[in-house]
């Protein structure tokens, strides 16, 4: 057999035969170049065609916005109000703490668009849980009763108090107050709208009041407050009809008491949610309920209103049957 005949046996195939290209065809990375001028865009389809606005680097104490990092349900509750900032390109910006607790720290945190100052921005309560080695739950047993958790794991790591235990803790409170804070607001009570959840980090409404001054600044507690007896009596009718609602769906507060209401001018805001409890799924729903009226009106009794918790706990009870 010739070398002419082994070309074409089936075991010595021929080698394929490149097209001709022209003398100035461009092999390299970038072959093509477009013309120059408008003309370079009159073929493009205009859905494809955006803006692009590129972001400066964030200093210390500045972060990208966590509303789209975060699932939907972990999302404010639909519809959305107005001065919620839902834009990818907004900043999160420390503004300082505004107030400590045994549980949780609440600081202030500025959101907004610096490319886009039409739309705004808006400053926020962020309440964050404290890791486990900074946090106590001595009461977490009474207000967790008939409460379940989706694995046995972390149920079992709660009642033996382990460190595993105690992040599971952190992130069940957050998640309690996230969920009452949703189904209270659904429900049109008095709360602080909750824009988002991240963690042990709740994002919630600023409730604010406007001083003489014309200054923003963080509505008062309610035990700070020296009201009219007018004022005092639309406080006391506001806080019932928020219970007696509560009551009809079975939910009690469970540490309520003049330190965690705010007073937004003349109207009652009802913050610190996590403990909230079932009123028959908890045995000691009944107790906290009682509680919660001697608490009540206890404080309106020592500014002037004659009230009594006897006659709260026994108008909420009818409204609870």
């Amino acid at each position: 057999m010739s070398h002419d005949d082994l070309s074409q046996h089936p075991q010595h195939p021929q080698q394929p035969q490149h097209p001709a290209f022209p003398d100035d065809f461009t092999t390299g990375t970038h072959r093509h170049v477009p013309p120059q001028g408008d003309a370079a865009l009159d073929d493009l389809d205009d859905r494809f065609v955006f803006d692009f606005q590129a972001y400066d680097d964030l200093e210390d104490g500045r972060r990208w916005s966590t509303w789209l990092s975060v699932e939907p349900l972990c999302r404010g509750p639909e519809p959305l109000p107005d001065w919620v900032v839902t834009s990818q390109g907004a900043i999160d910006t420390e503004l300082g703490v505004l107030k400590t607790g045994k549980e949780a720290d609440v600081h202030l945190i500025e959101r907004a668009d610096p490319r886009d100052p039409a739309g705004g921005g808006v400053v926020m309560a962020a309440k964050r849980y404290r890791s486990p080695e900074h946090r106590t739950f001595h009461r977490s047993a009474s207000y967790t009763e008939g409460r379940s958790m989706k694995r046995s794991r972390d149920e079992r790591a709660l009642k033996r108090k382990s460190t595993f235990g105690r992040q599971v803790a952190a992130g069940e409170w957050a998640v309690s107050e996230w969920g009452a804070l949703v189904r209270l607001w659904n429900l049109g009570l008095p709360v602080p709208y909750p824009v988002q959840i991240d963690g042990t980090e709740i994002l919630m409404e600023w409730i604010t009041v406007v001083d003489e001054d014309g200054a923003v600044q963080t509505a008062p507690r309610l035990a700070q407050t020296r009201p009219s007896p007018e004022l005092l009596a639309s406080y006391f009718e506001q806080l019932t009809d928020a219970l007696a609602t509560m009551v009809q769906n079975g939910l009690v507060h469970g540490d309520l008491s003049a330190y965690n209401i705010l007073a937004a001018g003349e109207r009652l805001v009802v913050i610190d949610l996590p403990q909230i409890v079932d009123l028959v799924g908890n045995l000691n729903g009944m107790t906290f309920l009682q509680r919660d009226c001697t608490n009540i009106c206890g404080w309106f009794r020592s500014r002037g209103l004659d009230v009594d918790e006897h006659a709260l706990f026994a108008e909420l009870m009818a409204h609870a049957f």
